[in-house]
């Protein structure tokens, strides 16, 4: 069984870049949404994608972002991933795919059965697919809650295109979240933060060693 891929999203210094290289993630995300404490600048993510090392692939989590932010993030930061983390159509994920030559993966949000047919729609248009705990209403930020969703919800199912679990995963849980799950890829941000936005290079550590530790149930 390959080792399960872990993204590390919120980076906003040097040190978390590092931490997540260490550990050995898969992904370091970098937000571009100005009411997250994880918010970062186009000259900023330019200079943490920099110290990124081959391997380590760097992405731009964006929300309903307009053509004009989008120019600036990608003249700006060496990319390999766009997250689209809003309420982007269809139709914009493959506009934003086709413009940019990028990978895209979109986020869906979960909280009961009713909102699994998205998957299967975002699936046909995007690269890769963010299972994501659905936001409260009332809450300003699209993800990094730390919410968790019925992780029986998505347990054993396929899309047409690979999928990361995120949505209140930490280093205790995230093993029997990939367990339940069958997940091969999971995203945290909240999770292994000290602080709103402040990363723990311990954390960081703990969960990637737990996520790739854990056992997957086999695909059928």
């Amino acid at each position: 069984m390959p080792d399960v891929r872990v993204k590390i999203c919120g980076l906003t210094q040097p040190a978390d870049v590092e931490a997540a290289a260490k550990a050995g993630a898969a992904y370091a995300g970098f937000v571009f949404f100005p009411k997250s404490p994880r918010n970062v600048t186009p000259e900023v993510a330019r200079a943490l994608a920099l110290l990124a090392p081959i391997g380590l692939a760097k992405v731009a989590l964006v929300v309903d972002a307009s053509d004009a932010l989008l120019d600036e993030i990608t003249d700006q930061v060496p990319l390999d991933l766009l997250q689209l983390h809003g309420k982007e159509s269809p139709e914009r994920v493959a506009e934003i795919r086709s413009r940019y030559g990028l990978p895209v993966m979109k986020a869906v949000g979960v909280a009961d059965e009713v909102d699994l047919p998205k998957l299967g729609l975002y699936a046909q248009v995007a690269d890769q697919l963010l299972i994501d705990a659905k936001p409260p209403r009332t809450a300003e930020l699209p993800g990094g809650n730390g919410l968790s969703f019925d992780w029986r919800l998505v347990a054993g199912k396929r899309w047409a295109k690979p999928w990361m679990l995120a949505g209140g995963l930490t280093p205790e849980n995230v093993g029997t979240a990939i367990a339940m799950t069958g997940a091969q890829q999971v995203d945290v941000s909240s999770g292994v933060e000290s602080a709103p936005g402040v990363k723990d290079a311990a954390k960081i550590a703990a969960f990637v060693a737990a996520a790739k530790s854990a056992k997957p149930i086999p695909k059928l």
